[in-house]
């Protein structure tokens, strides 16, 4: 088969990724910019903004990218982007430029899954997993459990019933009083924690499926912040948040850890694939890693820089689903898209 260069456009939500993936050589080059200091000063996205920015960074950022790739548009074979879920607004900006390039190119446009595209990441590291595998998807709005066999044949084992772990590590953070985005200070902070002051409750941890709740954990943790505030009188102190912040982290990974490794023993399979910007957690890697180590199992992680939404994601997936068919692509976007609903590309 020939090789195929895709461009990926991804702007489903507060940042801007651009890609050109190669069907050969693999990754040539990926830029990206994130609106997290445009949103800061609102304690979370702006949808509105984010789609102003998205229309200000498209352009400069593919032009970075092709430069970086040592390439022209004449050189690409298609054009991906993230159809959605995500906001209507920020998706129009990228389905827009992506069907205007194709267009004037006269290229295939393919429409992208956002989570298909956090599914496929780890294919972008070395060593990449081969089919089949269990895939542990924590973005910032899902958590779930899949039985991935191919592109796009994907099996839901379990999900959040509630609150993803993403977002209930930043709804905590806000309730600690740290900065946007609240997640990823949490988890520095949670370094410095003592893991035995606090404990908090595993919720569905003994459930007897692979779903997962955590909207239960937030509560608790808001009820050990007030305990602790009326006991030293006052707001708390460093040391407690870095407490509180490692028990709730200790509490997410162990739950996540207990029901990937469920999954991994109901189907069968010997490969974990963790994807997604939770899966950046060091906490949570180096206990997937032991884990591995202890059941003799594989465990694949996406590059750091890749863990968050970014365009070499959507590149990649755009590239599987040109080589195993005819694209169908179309102006539009869908800002509600169940994964489940994907079809599975022939072979």
């Amino acid at each position: 088969m020939m090789t195929m260069r895709v461009l990926g456009i991804e702007s489903s939500c507060d940042e801007t990724g651009v890609a050109v993936y190669d069907t050969e050589a693999g990754l040539l080059a990926h830029a990206l910019h994130t609106q997290m200091a445009m949103h800061a000063e609102y304690g979370g996205v702006v949808p509105e903004l984010a789609s102003r920015d998205h229309i200000r960074r498209v352009v400069p950022l593919t032009r970075e990218c092709l430069k970086t790739a040592g390439l022209t548009l004449a050189d690409l074979d298609a054009i991906a982007y993230t159809q959605g879920p995500g906001l209507g607004g920020a998706l129009l900006v990228g389905a827009a430029v992506a069907n205007g390039l194709a267009f004037g190119l006269n290229l295939p446009v393919i429409p992208v899954h956002h989570l298909e595209g956090h599914l496929l990441s780890p294919m972008l590291a070395n060593p990449a997993p081969e089919f089949p595998f269990v895939a542990l998807l924590v973005s910032g709005g899902h958590t779930q459990l899949m039985a991935v066999r191919g592109v796009g044949d994907y099996d839901t084992l379990g999900e959040t019933l509630d609150d993803a772990a993403g977002e209930a590590f930043d709804k905590t953070a806000k309730l600690l009083g740290l900065p946007y985005p609240g997640g990823p200070e949490l988890s520095r902070l949670a370094e410095q924690g003592d893991p035995a002051r606090f404990t908090l409750p595993r919720p569905m941890l003994r459930s007897g499926d692979f779903d997962m709740s955590f909207s239960g954990l937030k509560t608790a943790v808001l009820t050990l912040v007030r305990q602790q505030e009326a006991a030293c009188g006052g707001a708390l102190d460093h040391t407690t948040r870095a407490d509180i912040c490692r028990a709730f982290q200790e509490a997410i990974v162990e739950v996540l850890v207990s029901k990937s490794l469920a999954a991994l023993k109901a189907t069968g399979m010997q490969r974990l694939v963790i994807a997604g910007g939770v899966g950046a957690n060091r906490q949570l890697r180096a206990a997937l890693d032991h884990a591995a180590h202890r059941r003799r199992f594989a465990v694949y992680y996406p590059p750091l820089s890749l863990c968050t939404d970014n365009g070499a994601m959507i590149a990649y997936a755009g590239a599987a689903r040109l080589t195993l068919a005819t694209p169908a692509g179309a102006f539009s976007v869908r800002p509600r898209w169940p994964l489940a609903s994907l079809e599975a590309v022939a072979r």
